[in-house]
């Protein structure tokens, strides 16, 4: 009897040895050394015409990398390091900083806004230096290169809105007559983009398209011309302080309420209501990438806990959550290309660095949830963004109220269209 009890004693010491053993095993896992770091840039608008939107990103991205290195351990066992700048939306800083972070070591970069990685781009894409941008519009990507969309673009923007006021709004016999108002830059330009592939298959008729400035203080003119056309939906795709005059102007004309106001997601954020006030966008639909503020989602009460106690004037600022994520897909990314090329390849920064990182990184991303705060990202082969997930909101008693579930924006293949990319 003695003699059967022999295996079953072995295999209690071997699990006992496996059981100790396990802390040795858990030591080996990829820890920095001094001095070892994943190197990045981030660039916002946080001066200049766009700072409503820009000073709260870079709140969001810098905070979230506090939350990251702190909390997280960096990326795949290394701290990250950020190289921020302010780009003060300006050209000629955006080509000059996208240059420095290519020569100080960065493995990629970020930018808040459509015309800043527009103005990068080319820089990026000729060297072969990945970019992630925060808002997008189709000509950034389209066709695929090196730059990549952290969310869907201002052209899957207006042909979601434009699907949901078809279904929903529109009661008319015949084809609505549509006007675009458009910021004259990337901004509204993705609008536009996105109104000529798709209004006809929609059956939308696009009357009038009027453009603006970012500093602009009336658009009474743009809007007489477009109210003598008699239009039953405006659509605006710009930032909230020309939005803000534009849809003042609009009531001031008695154009609304009357008409549907729809915005692009550049427009609809608590900026907007704060500088129009809440009575002036009363009714205003509009469409947004991410959650809402308090959405019972697992990276809400961390956001929350640093936002609160590092930029309290950012809470309930959408476009915190929009940055926040960011961070979030940054590190993602970071930390598959250290399981798959390993930190020395990183290391040495350069060209083989940045292959690396799209395809260990960008290209490995499959369905990460980003902590809930927007739709999964993955990456699909000829289509660089990488959530394809909006909601559609109204400004509801001064809240931006979501009105849907998620709906997926389809891949649009502007290059097939003969006028993509020409003026």
């Amino acid at each position: 009897m003695k003699i059967k009890r022999l295996p079953m004693l072995v295999v209690i010491l071997c699990l006992a040895l496996i059981v100790a053993m396990l802390p040795l095993v858990g030591a080996c896992a990829p820890k920095a050394k001094p001095g070892q770091v994943l190197k990045v840039g981030m660039m916002t608008p946080s001066t200049g015409v766009a700072a409503e939107k820009g000073s709260v990103m870079g709140h969001a991205n810098l905070d979230a990398m506090e939350y990251i290195n702190k909390e997280l351990g960096g990326a795949g066992g290394y701290p990250i390091e950020v190289v921020w700048v302010d780009s003060g939306y300006d050209a000629a800083r955006v080509a000059t900083t996208t240059k420095r972070f290519m020569d100080e070591g960065c493995l990629l970069f970020t930018t808040a806004s459509s015309t800043e990685i527009t103005w990068a781009m080319e820089i990026a894409n000729r060297a072969g230096f990945p970019g992630l941008a925060a808002f997008t519009a189709p000509g950034i990507y389209r066709p695929p290169k090196h730059i990549y969309g952290q969310m869907p673009d201002y052209g899957d923007d207006w042909t979601v809105f434009a699907n949901y006021y078809m279904k929903n709004i529109w009661k008319g016999p015949g084809k609505p007559k549509m006007a675009l108002h458009l910021l004259n830059n990337p901004t509204g330009y993705g609008a536009r983009d996105g109104a000529k592939a798709m209004a006809d298959k929609l059956g939308i008729e696009i009357i009038a398209t009027e453009e603006h400035t970012a500093t602009t203080i009336s658009e009474t003119e743009s809007l007489t011309r477009v109210r003598a056309k008699k239009p039953d939906v405006l659509y605006i795709s710009s930032t909230p302080k020309p939005t803000a005059v534009i849809i003042k102007n609009a009531r001031e004309l008695g154009m609304y309420p009357g008409m549907t106001i729809g915005l692009g997601h550049a427009s609809i954020t608590k900026a907007l209501v704060d500088i129009a006030g809440a009575d002036v966008v009363e009714g205003v639909y509009g469409i947004f990438p991410t959650v809402s503020w308090g959405d019972n989602v697992p990276g809400m009460a961390k956001m929350t806990e640093y936002c609160q106690k590092l930029h309290p004037k950012d809470y309930q600022n959408m476009d915190y959550i929009t940055s926040w994520a960011q961070s979030l897909v940054v590190a993602e990314i970071l930390k598959l290309a250290v399981k798959g090329a390993g930190y020395e390849v990183l290391a040495k920064g350069g060209a083989e660095a940045w292959k690396a990182i799209e395809t260990y990184g960008i290209q490995k991303l499959r369905n990460y949830d980003v902590a809930g705060l927007h739709g999964p990202a993955s990456y699909t082969p000829g289509d660089n963004r990488l959530s394809k997930s909006v909601r559609v909101f109204q400004i509801r008693k001064g809240v931006i109220t979501p009105i849907t579930g998620w709906t997926e924006a389809p891949v649009i293949k502007y290059e097939d269209f003969n006028w993509f990319g020409k003026k």
